[in-house]
């Protein structure tokens, strides 16, 4: 079945545009919660949202549509993306809700939805949602006198500050630790700078003056370049850098160099199995992350799982196959022994305890292997299905005989934009280079 309305990543588009006006999202907070209602004990929803200017009418019009439904809101004004996930357990919610369009500019907007379990909802429940919120005749709201109440809950961010501090592994605090932190004016601009500052270190804030139109502007995890000049600016130790919803993370070393999502889930990956708590064998990433990230597992005897793109796929697959650890090149970093989901300071607390515990420079600690040359470039376009043309499957299938099995080519459409995603990657970083050139330019004059 097609879906309508939810992409890799739970529901997406530009604020008051589409699936994101209230009457739809109205809709669907009615369907989310007429699906969840569970028994006959009062049922409850928590939701979270990051810093959008479109996050105050889309909570509202979400808000209504649940307490239609006959479910009791919990609001939690800014929050990370992981914090509702883990409130949403803690609290004993019947579902959990971020609005969050996470690394997107201010004017998309989206929902994210989380079962009582703390894991997002699967495709089979997302569909179940679009069903009912195109025929709104099957949806039973509650009557009169069970419609729901809603209020603000003040210490959700202290409650998540003292969750992701418990899970800091390090022999001693971050006492003499310069860092830079970046929430890119987003979700957890009052949650990340307090838990470090709390566990010692010295902390050197940006991104953390949101307006409700600068989140993710030339800041946070997919505009590094600020953090890293900071970092060399300040001295500082290291530089961590989050998405606007803060459930990814980037981070650079004491010379401003960036180290990626691949080189961390290496680092945690080799650091559980150094304390016996790796499971699985390995980890779990996606199509996009580095060979070289494969061959260094492959060399210390252990497996690399991979699944299509999406930080909801690497958790479905480390559920049903027992692995803890998995992620994505783009910074989400799963610990199911800690999250549901990806958590960016959780995976960057991670990090900070291997460098104090080895009393080594980030950069001596955070490259654990020489990636493969790789890139990855985007194309817009408008509408149609450029990699149905032929003339650009004849492109793609010549790309891949010049690369052989030294190298891998991965084009794919963005489940969150208008974007398709061409990487490749091999020995000969000449040949790389010249093969995404050539298939953009091909898929984009085909999209034309």
């Amino acid at each position: 079945m097609t879906r309508k309305y939810f992409g890799t990543d739970g529901v997406r588009g530009r604020a008051n545009t589409g699936a994101m006006t209230p009457d739809v999202v109205m809709k669907i907070g009615m369907a989310a919660g007429q699906l969840h209602r569970r028994g006959g004990h009062r049922h409850r929803v928590v939701i979270g949202k990051d810093t959008r200017l479109s996050g105050y009418m889309i909570e509202q019009a979400l808000t209504a549509g649940l307490l239609a439904a006959g479910m009791d809101v919990f609001l939690f004004g800014p929050a990370p993306t992981p914090a509702v996930a883990m409130l949403t357990r803690s609290m004993r919610a019947d579902l959990g809700v971020m609005i969050s369009a996470s690394h997107n500019p201010y004017y998309d907007n989206g929902i994210k939805f989380f079962g009582p379990d703390g894991y997002k909802l699967s495709d089979e429940q997302e569909l179940k949602i679009e069903d009912l919120v195109d025929n709104s005749s099957k949806i039973t709201l509650a009557g009169s006198d069970h419609i729901g109440r809603a209020k603000r809950v003040e210490d959700a961010g202290a409650r998540y500050i003292e969750f992701a501090k418990r899970t800091y592994a390090g022999e001693t605090g971050l006492d003499g630790l310069r860092i830079v932190i970046d929430t890119a004016n987003g979700a957890s601009y009052r949650t990340a700078p307090p838990a470090l500052w709390e566990l010692g270190a010295e902390i050197i804030q940006i991104g953390d003056e949101p307006n409700g139109m600068n989140i993710n502007a030339d800041c946070g995890s997919t505009h590094p370049e600020a953090m890293c000049q900071r970092v060399r600016d300040t001295r500082a130790d290291i530089g961590i850098a989050l998405d606007g919803d803060a459930d990814r993370v980037i981070i650079c070393d004491e010379n401003g160099v960036v180290i990626d999502g691949d080189q961390i889930m290496a680092l945690v990956a080799m650091s559980f199995a150094a304390r016996g708590a790796l499971r699985g064998g390995g980890l779990v990433a996606t199509i996009m992350s580095n060979l070289g990230l494969e061959r260094f597992m492959e060399s210390k005897g252990m497996t690399l799982a991979r699944t299509k793109v999406g930080d909801r796929y690497v958790v479905e697959h480390m559920r049903a196959n027992g692995f803890n650890v998995g992620g994505e090149q783009s910074g989400h970093i799963v610990m199911s022994d800690f999250a549901t989901t990806g958590d960016g300071l959780l995976a960057a607390l991670q990090v900070l305890g291997e460098v104090i515990r080895q009393g080594k420079r980030v950069s001596e600690v955070c490259n654990m292997f020489d990636p493969l040359p790789q890139i990855l470039k985007n194309v817009k376009f408008s509408g149609g299905k450029p990699l149905e043309n032929a003339h650009v499957k004849a492109a793609i299938k010549d790309a891949e005989a010049k690369l052989g099995k030294s190298g891998r080519l991965v084009i794919r459409p963005s489940g969150t934009e208008p974007l398709i995603r061409v990487m490749a990657e091999g020995e000969d970083a000449g040949l790389v280079q010249k093969l995404v050139d050539d298939l953009c330019g091909m898929i984009a004059k085909s999209a034309a």
